[in-house]
């Protein structure tokens, strides 16, 4: 595991996980998003994986739709990740037999409601958080972000806030054409020249002033007011970013892993 960098605060993640994730109905209709398997494993549990190389093991986890579903992962958590050997009866003792080296992650669950905005279920867990920073994130999108390189960021810039960009593909290929309808060259798809967000938030606890509960949605006003008082900043990565929507999304993150070539995979 790479070490923690020199002088940083102790920092916990969210991870919004409250979605019902209506685009990729054929995978949610009986389980959370967060829980639909890439590699035979949860998607929450690669983001976790992430954030833990890089030494951040505590988490926090913003329930909502089928939120039971995720407790019960995480209370048989052990069980499931790993074989065991159970003693049935009086004793009633189970022995895991552990595959590898797992972190020694630390997960709060938390009822943030079954139509509470992503704002609002950040504000539902401020009990939780006591550190002057600390990371959220969506429990839908795979990357390989340097997180260690991101704090960095924000430590050295001193605003409230920083959001992880990158630059998405455009959706179709690129065609010459002439003037005469001749197509001339036939493209890949390029990427477009906007940013958008990618998730992997950090945020100053002063970021709480700006959230509200119920329908505080945390990409309308509260990002776009820290963003016209010049309280937030960008980090560009430019490595993978593949967040999961739909059901083809899901099929092709689950091929990369099938093949071996699962950029996201930086952990050992």
């Amino acid at each position: 595991m790479i070490e923690l960098i020199e002088n940083l605060e102790y920092m916990k993640v969210v991870i919004l996980a409250g979605g019902i994730g209506t685009r990729l109905r054929e995978e949610t209709e009986y389980r959370p998003k967060p829980l639909v398997e890439v590699g035979g494993y949860p998607i929450i549990w690669h983001i976790m994986k992430l954030y833990a190389h890089y030494g951040f093991l505590d988490f926090i986890i913003c329930l909502g739709y089928k939120g039971n579903l995720i407790k019960d992962y995480f209370l048989n958590y052990e069980a499931i990740n790993n074989d065991f050997t159970i003693s049935l009866g009086r004793s009633q003792e189970i022995t895991y037999h552990k595959a590898d080296n797992e972190q020694d992650f630390r997960v709060t669950l938390v009822n943030t409601g079954l139509e509470t905005m992503t704002g609002g279920r950040v504000v539902k867990v401020k009990p939780y958080i006591d550190e002057d920073l600390f990371m959220v994130t969506y429990g839908d999108g795979l990357a390989d972000v340097n997180i260690r390189d991101l704090v960095k960021f924000h430590k050295g810039h001193g605003k409230m806030a920083t959001v992880t960009t990158v630059q998405p593909l455009s959706r179709y290929g690129v065609l010459d054409v002439d003037r005469e309808a001749r197509v001339l060259k036939f493209g890949e798809k390029i990427k477009e020249d906007k940013m958008v967000s990618a998730g992997f938030f950090v945020f100053d606890r002063r970021v709480f002033d700006y959230l509200w509960e119920g329908n505080c949605i945390l990409e309308k006003d509260p990002l776009e007011k820290l963003a016209t008082e010049g309280q937030l900043m960008s980090y560009y990565h430019s490595g993978f970013f593949y967040a999961m929507d739909t059901f083809k999304e899901y099929q092709e993150l689950n091929k990369m892993w099938k093949l071996g070539q699962a950029p996201w995979r930086i952990w050992e």
